[in-house]
């Protein structure tokens, strides 16, 4: 089987709609000085990520096909296997509104309705690419027609087939997704705290409620605190879960769309180089949470998704701290919630 595959899902694709202005006056008139349609969708912009990196990528989900022809010309220059379900109707469009200060208003559609017919087609779809590919990152919101139990479901049906899924989405989805043990979750710290449905102030709490998730038997547990950096929990090849953070250098932020994506393509590609990679060149924890961290970091600095410079990458890359494991405790208030 060849490892540097990676089957991307995105389930609520939209084209985004993304416009430049100095500053958001609401409920009065803005004038955009640049903007832009491009493809997006979580998972499409990690697709976008890793196939600059140099994965070998196939992408699928649900596409509308009245408006599919952006997306399909972006998989042609991407080189990606474009495996989508095509259903009637138009993929949704979203808004960004970017303000000078790097500030970001979303106003998200909800996307087409997704039938039975077509979720039996996706499904037979999914796990034959299974057969060929071991990391699947499934990421992004749900279209009416999809429960959050189904979507779990398919982690379920994943992970019992011993493949890697990393899974990043929010709400209901992330509820029910995180009960079917994905590979590898990535709440950012607003996700985490409607998750456990608490506050979560310091960082012995963060790492608390990291430990509640473990406990469920999700083996990577990636929480995304924006500027402030990230805290990784992971499992040794002992079964042993042990803490990393980091933080990434001062950028100039233009723009934080794609921030997170691009750290689930960095944590990906990591992982994909520890799986090719002969012994002496794998990457250690370190080297894939410095990595995905810079990738992230450096997304802020542009508008577009995507690695234009691997070198960029790389500078970035040494600027980035990573600590030791820190120790935590589990207090009784976050205790209560793994119950």
């Amino acid at each position: 089987m060849n490892k540097n595959r990676v089957v991307t899902i995105t389930l609520n694709p939209a084209l985004d709609l993304t416009g430049s202005l100095a500053a958001l006056s609401v409920g009065g008139v803005n004038l955009v000085n640049t903007g832009s349609l491009h493809p997006a969708g979580k998972g499409v912009n990690v697709a976008k990520v890793l196939a600059d990196l140099g994965a070998e990528v196939t992408v699928t989900g649900f596409l509308g096909r009245d408006n599919e022809t952006p997306f399909c010309q972006l998989f042609k220059q991407i080189k990606a296997n474009d495996q989508f379900i095509r259903v009637n109707g138009a993929t949704r469009i979203n808004v960004k509104l970017v303000e000078e200060d790097g500030r970001v208003s979303d106003i998200n559609f909800p996307g087409i309705t997704i039938s039975a017919a077509a979720i039996s087609v996706f499904e037979q779809k999914l796990f034959a690419l299974a057969a060929d590919h071991d990391f699947f990152v499934l990421s992004g919101s749900l279209p009416d027609g999809i429960s959050a139990e189904l979507c779990a479901s398919w982690i379920a049906e994943l992970r019992k087939m011993k493949k890697k899924v990393l899974f990043d989405s929010s709400r209901a989805a992330l509820t029910s997704g995180v009960n079917a043990t994905p590979w590898l979750i990535k709440p950012n710290h607003e996700e985490l705290c409607q998750l456990l449905d608490c506050e979560l102030t310091s960082t012995m709490q963060l790492q608390e409620a990291g430990r509640v998730l473990a406990d469920k038997g999700i083996d990577n547990i990636v929480i995304s605190l924006g500027e402030d950096g990230v805290m990784w929990l992971a499992k040794d090849d002992s079964g042993k879960a042990a803490w990393l953070s980091c933080q990434p250098p001062t950028m100039k932020v233009v723009s934080t769309v794609g921030a997170g994506d691009s750290l689930v393509a960095g944590l990906c590609w990591g992982y994909i180089q520890q799986a090719i990679n002969a012994d002496d060149d794998k990457w250690d924890r370190e080297q894939i949470l410095s990595f995905a961290t810079a990738l992230s970091a450096l997304a802020v600095t542009q508008v577009s998704v995507g690695v234009a410079n691997i070198n960029a990458v790389i500078a970035v890359q040494q600027q980035v701290s990573v600590h030791s494991p820190m120790p935590y405790s589990i207090s009784s208030s976050i205790n209560n919630l793994s119950q």
